[in-house]
């Protein structure tokens, strides 16, 4: 039997009639950019994980691009995010010409950790030479940062908070869903995410109505009341109609797949606890499992074991964000961050969907 890493097929096949059936709609009224199916998902998707305003767009990096945009994140400014994440959070900051300021992650869930947070916070207030301006957390795995506490350190600092949620989006803290947390948050449809198109997709969740438009303005160049008026440098980044139809059905049947990736975790759970250190999630928490993700002392050997009987493993993030060349600038050194530089040395994933 061969075991799929993430099976799309077999969720295709579940879920074939509906999509193929979304898809020839499409192609019967032929409103291939910005069609019905496109402002149906919106709101779908903003009745789902709570808020007043979902805004799509082409990908997950163009949707941290927008809310970047949207908060006026520009160069002096210094926006803390984790080290130990995927290119793209840490990538949009200094694309706005901005400087991520890193983070080292939590022991237990691998997230951003507040306490080092903080000290971040304060050591680039006292050597001043950048503007505290915001914070990108991410839902690392699936499971949401610790929001209750990384807003408090926002409000103590007056820094905007975005909810980076393109993996976490299903998981939820105390009944409130991923996607609702911070100032704006963002998601990627990417097909291997928890809710994934079979493209490119992406999304920008937030309940502030400024925040909204301004973000319905930049996804198509920067336009006012008329496409032909611009009146702000925007970019074009537009979910495509094909792609919003088959999220609309798979938003249907994610629930589901949420209940059976959670049964999946538990079974690990019970499986590999007394051999690997598992993935932990706090009381009140829900994860939506985008990974599996165990912490081993010999990653090498475990893998190779696991290939040995078919089964497929992957390392998410096998290089911290302060060791990238692209940020050697910045002057980091190996060692600044012992959890997340340990995590990136040890840490690998098993299968995870809602079919397994």
């Amino acid at each position: 039997m061969t075991i799929q890493f993430i099976d799309l097929a077999a969720q295709y096949q579940h879920l074939k009639t509906k999509i193929d059936a979304r898809i020839k709609t499409v192609l019967d009224h032929g409103k291939y950019i910005m069609g019905p199916e496109v402002q149906e998902l919106e709101s779908e998707l903003a009745s789902y994980v709570g808020v007043k305003h979902a805004i799509t767009c082409a990908n997950g990096t163009d949707a941290l691009t927008l809310a970047m945009m949207v908060l006026d994140i520009k160069p002096g400014d210094a926006v803390f995010c984790p080290t130990f994440t995927f290119f793209a959070t840490a990538e949009v900051i200094a694309y706005e010409g901005a400087t991520p300021v890193f983070v080292d992650s939590d022991e237990a869930t691998f997230n951003i950790c507040p306490i080092d947070l903080e000290k971040r916070i304060q050591a680039t207030i006292a050597e001043g030479k950048l503007t505290p301006k915001a914070i990108i957390a991410v839902d690392l795995f699936g499971l949401p940062a610790n929001y209750p506490e990384i807003q408090k350190i926002a409000d103590k600092y007056n820094l905007k908070l975005v909810e980076d949620a393109a993996q976490g989006f299903g998981g939820s803290i105390d009944g409130k869903r991923a996607g609702s947390f911070g100032d704006i948050a963002t998601t990627s449809f990417f097909p291997a995410k928890p809710l994934g198109c079979y493209g490119d997709g992406g999304a920008v969740f937030t309940n502030n109505d400024e925040y909204a438009e301004l973000l319905k303005s930049y996804r198509v160049h920067g336009k006012g009341k008329d496409k032909y008026d611009n009146v702000r440098i925007g970019m074009n980044s537009r979910l495509d109609t094909i792609q919003a139809a088959i999220l609309l059905e798979k938003l249907a049947e994610f629930p589901t797949e949420l209940i059976n990736r959670n049964k999946a975790a538990d079974n690990y759970e019970k499986t590999l606890s007394g051999k690997y250190q598992t993935p932990q999630v706090p009381t009140g928490y829900v994860s939506s499992w985008a990974q599996y993700t165990l912490v081993s002392t010999n990653r090498d050997v475990d893998m190779a074991e696991y290939k040995e009987q078919g089964v497929p493993t992957m390392i998410y993030y096998g290089t911290c964000m302060h060791e990238q060349t692209a940020f050697s600038q910045l002057g980091y050194q190996t060692g600044n961050f012992p959890v997340a530089e340990g995590l990136a040395q040890s840490v690998f994933s098993l299968p995870m969907h809602g079919y397994i």
